[in-house]
């Protein structure tokens, strides 16, 4: 069982949007999973349509006339997605709890009741670095802070790491912290410019997944749905199902191809039948890294199609099927066109994209 804190102060970051579809992604692969929202704006509950008179207010304060239990005021959401409602009142707890002796641990005494009934908890914590978000990173086994790629982010990281590394020397508790990135717009060179310094600065903090800009993930949150409800196809459905199984496979709860059904890897199967291996290759000796993107993976950085360095040349084999693609190479966050291939076609960004023909 693990327990983890989805924080960031600066609020934009996509933080409530991550608590609830990652949630959701990983009761969808099978893990029973509770979300406590600890925000007093109740973004979590309102997100999934959850309404309630009682919160974790109601378990937390010594002040409240409707003393409750932790197991009294948890809903299901879906399958096995529970989740512990937040409301304007939890927000008093910050004043609360001001005097009171051992307060950084009141969240984790309330979470040891239930704690061994799930596989995750998920914290979704207010934007800010109060006396709840102490109590939820000193309950927590891990912190994920999703960032979009500005600098304004860069900073809030940095002062969430100063917290995390004060409650490590001041309360002996330490978190393995990891950083998302989200609202990733491809589309910009400014998004991989920052993509870049985020690796270099953060490279052992960053999640291999990232969390594109999509609508889907703002309309699901609208009609309160999670987005793999609302539109499993999309791409915010599949960037959170990415994320789930890599934290799955991080923590030891999966192996590698056991991720996947048995129907899903038939499904690979008979896709790969039809593919023919294509190469590409970019001469970048002195860069850090380099990926291919294209029409083939819906212009995206993914690490599956990060390049290969060797003697100067970066290359990767890619499986197509037959059909007429573009594509270009990302050099440290550059996008750059094929220069060895003179198929060529102008795009609506002012640069001009390589073109591929894979024939059968």
């Amino acid at each position: 069982m693990k327990i983890i804190s989805i924080a960031n102060q600066k609020g934009g970051c996509g933080k409530t949007t991550t608590a609830i579809n990652l949630a959701s992604a990983l009761s969808d692969n099978g893990k029973k999973v509770l979300l406590l929202d600890l925000d007093p704006q109740a973004h979590a509950s309102l997100g999934l349509n959850i309404q309630s008179r009682d919160s974790i207010y109601n378990v937390i304060s010594n002040l409240t006339p409707r003393k409750m239990a932790l197991r009294d005021i948890i809903q299901s959401v879906e399958g096995k997605f529970d989740i512990v409602p937040s409301n304007i009142l939890v927000g008093t707890l910050e004043q609360e709890l001001a005097d009171e002796i051992g307060r950084e641990l009141k969240l984790k005494e309330v979470l040891n009741s239930i704690k061994d009934e799930y596989d995750y908890i998920l914290i979704d914590c207010a934007p800010s670095l109060g006396i709840l978000t102490v109590n939820s990173i000193r309950a927590s086994d891990e912190l994920i802070l999703p960032v979009e790629t500005s600098r304004f982010a860069m900073q809030g990281v940095e002062h969430l790491t100063d917290i995390v590394n004060l409650i490590k020397e001041r309360l002996n508790h330490s978190v393995d912290c990891k950083i998302l990135i989200t609202m990733f717009d491809s589309r910009l060179r400014h998004s991989f410019s920052m993509l870049k310094i985020f690796r270099d600065k953060y490279q052992e903090m960053l999640f291999d997944t990232i969390v594109h800009t999509n609508v889907k993930l703002k309309e699901s949150a609208v009609v309160g749905q999670t987005v793999v409800t609302f539109d499993k196809y999309c791409r915010g459905a599949k960037d959170y199902q990415a994320l789930a199984k890599e934290m799955i496979m991080l923590s030891g709860q999966s192996k590698g191809p056991e991720v996947f059904s048995s129907h899903m890897r038939e499904v690979i199967r008979r896709e790969m039948q039809d593919c023919l291996m294509a190469k590409f290759r970019v001469e970048a000796p002195g860069a850090k890294t380099v990926y291919l993107t294209g029409s083939f993976n819906d212009w995206t950085i993914d690490e599956n199609f990060r390049m290969r360095k060797e003697n100067g040349e970066w290359d990767i084999q890619v499986p197509l099927k037959p059909g007429r693609y573009k594509y270009q190479f990302v050099v440290d966050g550059v996008w750059k066109a094929d220069p060895i291939n003179v198929q060529q076609e102008r795009n609506s960004f002012g640069d001009v994209n390589s073109v591929v023909e894979i024939n059968g």
